[in-house]
């Protein structure tokens, strides 16, 4: 999930995009994985319009990372890394964990601690996972749009359903630690310090392999995803019971 080279991607031509092709890869995906959580929050869900503020949030911080971006450019840290894939995968490596992962995660972070975790009604540790799913999404769908310019329309609706995925799986990491510590009132910045650069590590890490490694980036790349979510997916479980055996 890279959008470094965001500012090429905005510049392709999208007028003649059918409408099938706005549906397909972005409003179904996005339909589909807010049903998703939604169902997954069944014990005390969260109102359908705080989860719609989330996603906007997301949508909106989209924008936040392209400036990241730009400010990199204005200290002259700006890479191409597809450019460096060719000619320098060290320096690729590097871009990736300390632009490219960071950036990207803090961009999502930023609206999760200064606006969602002060809702009245986030009140349990699975609301952490749930907002940061939300954000993510939002993130995502704004990301996948600008692909539609310079992607096939096979391409274009694979990554619709799949680009989600890595967003999502990365932001619970930071949603879930930084909810359950706000809710305790426990460490939040170290929490957030720590959760952010986990998230942001195998964000790095991810983007790598996708763009250095193509050949074998799939099952790499899967496995790395694959154990974030069955971790998610173990911890909602927990949470679930958690919850339903509380008095």
């Amino acid at each position: 999930m890279n959008f470094s080279n965001a500012g090429k991607a905005i510049k392709y031509d999208n007028s003649s995009m059918s409408f099938s092709m706005l549906i397909l890869p972005i409003i179904l995906p996005v339909l589909f994985w807010a049903g998703y959580h939604y169902h997954k929050d069944r014990h005390l869900p969260e109102p359908v319009g705080h989860l719609v503020v989330a996603f906007l949030l997301g949508a909106g911080s989209y924008w936040l990372g392209i400036s990241m971006y730009e400010g990199l450019g204005f200290l002259g840290l700006r890479q191409d890394a597809y450019l460096l894939a060719e000619e320098d995968p060290a320096g690729l490596f590097l871009y990736a964990l300390l632009a490219i992962g960071p950036i990207e995660e803090l961009a999502k972070l930023i609206p999760f601690v200064l606006v969602v975790i002060r809702f009245a009604e986030f009140d349990e540790p699975i609301d952490g996972i749930i907002y940061a799913s939300f954000i993510a999404l939002g993130f995502s769908a704004v990301e996948n749009f600008f692909y539609l310019g310079f992607v096939s329309n096979l391409v274009a609706i694979a990554r619709g359903f799949a680009g989600p995925i890595v967003h999502i799986v990365l932001a619970s990491i930071w949603g879930y630690y930084i909810g359950r510590a706000w809710l305790q009132r426990a460490h939040v910045v170290k929490v957030t310090v720590l959760s952010l650069g986990v998230a942001a590590l195998l964000h790095g890490v991810y983007d790598y392999l996708v763009i250095a490694m193509p050949a074998y980036a799939l099952p790499i790349s899967a496995l790395l995803v694959a154990g974030v979510w069955i971790w998610r997916l173990v911890l909602l479980r927990t949470l679930h019971r958690e919850a339903r055996d509380a008095p």
